[in-house]
């Protein structure tokens, strides 16, 4: 029985390699396509892709060029090459801004730049893509049913980028003094981060590094600039309490408080 199975399967293997290959080496473009699809279908995207390259110049101009180039994107989404998927949607919206798949290509090259955002510690530019390309399927579509998608895919993506302001705030703090004022560094990147992600679940940690980068910076000051130094970390500590209330930095930020008030009474 299950040498009976194992023949069949080799000869459906056999037969299916055999019309790939005919597919590859014909010049009827048309069964070509047809193959494409078939391919698609089965799930067998690099060979789908392969096909369709050969067929999109071919098609350019006639009634199968449209869905041609959308087929092509759309197998290298499915094989998870998300930077080529991400080109050939961004041809086929920039060639058909009102095209049939026009709100699927713009929606699946942003989405494919999300699925392939690196790490945090990483370079960041795919990142940047991912959010430029989901906001202008926002723009585009604000009644899609894909609104919600895009948009918790956008504030992930913004969180990524804030994680990375974070680490390089934290980067510069933990440098100090080394070869120049690191704190102040640390400051100038996290304050940028708060601006540009304000509503990021990283804030609390960038606004309390901010409050622990002053009060070094005013701790390891030379006397006479400690009192004006410390009296900045004191509107730092306010600004800290008075949004995060119950933060459980709260206190260590009272420590770096009291220590400030004493710099400044005196």
């Amino acid at each position: 029985m299950w040498r009976y199975i194992a023949i069949v399967l080799l000869a459906l293997t056999v037969t299916s390699c055999g019309e790939y290959q005919k597919a590859q080496k014909s010049k009827d473009y048309n069964y070509k396509f047809d193959y494409a699809k078939r391919a698609f279908e089965q799930k067998k995207y690099v060979q789908a892709a392969t096909i369709l390259q050969d067929c999109i110049t071919v098609f350019k101009g006639s009634d199968k060029a449209e869905e041609s180039l959308y087929l092509l994107a759309l197998s290298h989404y499915e094989n998870k090459d998300y930077v080529s998927s991400g080109a050939y949607f961004k041809t086929y919206y920039t060639r058909y801004p009102k095209g049939k798949y026009a709100e699927m290509a713009r929606f699946y090259s942003g989405y494919g730049y999300y699925l392939d955002s690196p790490e945090p510690q990483l370079d960041q530019s795919g990142t940047v893509k991912a959010i430029e390309e989901l906001q202008g399927f926002l723009d585009y579509y604000p009644r899609s049913d894909k609104v919600s998608i895009a948009q918790n895919a956008i504030f992930e993506l913004q969180d990524k980028l804030t994680l990375k302001q974070l680490q390089n705030a934290q980067l510069y703090y933990n440098l100090g003094n080394y070869m120049g004022n690191n704190y102040e560094s640390a400051v100038i990147v996290a304050k940028n981060a708060i601006k540009d992600y304000p509503y990021s679940k990283y804030k609390e940690e960038l606004e309390m590094l901010i409050l622990k980068a002053r009060f070094q910076e005013a701790n390891q000051s030379v006397e006479e600039k400690k009192a004006d130094r410390f009296r900045d970390v004191i509107d730092e500590y306010y600004g800290f309490i008075t949004s995060y209330p119950d933060s459980p930095n709260r206190k260590e930020a009272e420590n770096i408080f009291a220590i400030a008030q004493k710099y400044v009474k005196e």
